[in-house]
């Protein structure tokens, strides 16, 4: 497993070599806890927060060909899969994920980039231990992850992209920090991070 910083790419392939062919990116995250008092009485926390991951898949040129979010849960072609909507948060391991079958992707598609954005509105403030991961989705073996905590105004992030790249795939750790209660609302940075 690769730990990534902002900026850092690392080319996916599986632990004993070979291609990847299924992959699934998981957003973990919790909400911050209220300090003082009011923690102990389960005040000032505010309630939950709604953070929605989305994949968005574009051709060479930089046009977008396909979305999958919490409104569209599967690619026009099938192969890209995502898990649900997750508004809490709570619990352990991974909160929403988005599945990638590399092999049934579309030639034309260049670049897949995972976004996360508050669907509430809160801002990454109320947020800790939040985190992207790819996973090798035919063993479960985690191949890189990118903490996404860090406390901000932002209530969006362009997490990561992953780039065809000769016969495999790299990813790219991006944590862009944005604005945008959806994809939508955050495309200026997506378009900026192709």
């Amino acid at each position: 497993m690769v730990s990534l910083q902002k900026g850092q790419s690392v080319r996916l392939e599986k632990s004993g070599g070979g291609m990847l062919t299924r992959v699934a990116m998981g957003l973990g995250w919790d909400v911050r806890k209220a300090k003082g008092l009011l923690g102990l009485f389960g005040g000032g926390g505010g309630g939950d927060v709604d953070l929605d991951a989305s994949c968005l898949a574009f051709d060479a040129s930089g046009r977008q060909l396909d979305v999958v979010w919490f409104r569209k849960l599967t690619s026009d072609d099938g192969s890209i899969v995502h898990s649900g909507d997750n508004r809490t948060g709570a619990g352990d391991g991974d909160d929403e994920t988005i599945a990638v079958d590399l092999t049934r992707l579309p030639p034309g598609v260049r670049t897949l980039i995972f976004t996360v954005n508050s669907f509430t509105g809160d801002s990454f403030d109320r947020i800790e231990n939040a985190y992207c991961r790819l996973v090798d989705a035919t063993n479960s073996k985690e191949l890189a992850r990118y903490d996404l905590s860090g406390a901000g105004s932002h209530t969006g992030q362009v997490m990561a992209k992953l780039v065809r790249s000769g016969d495999g795939w790299e990813m790219k750790a991006l944590g862009e920090r944005t604005s945008g209660r959806t994809f939508q609302e955050m495309m200026g940075a997506i378009t900026g991070a192709l």
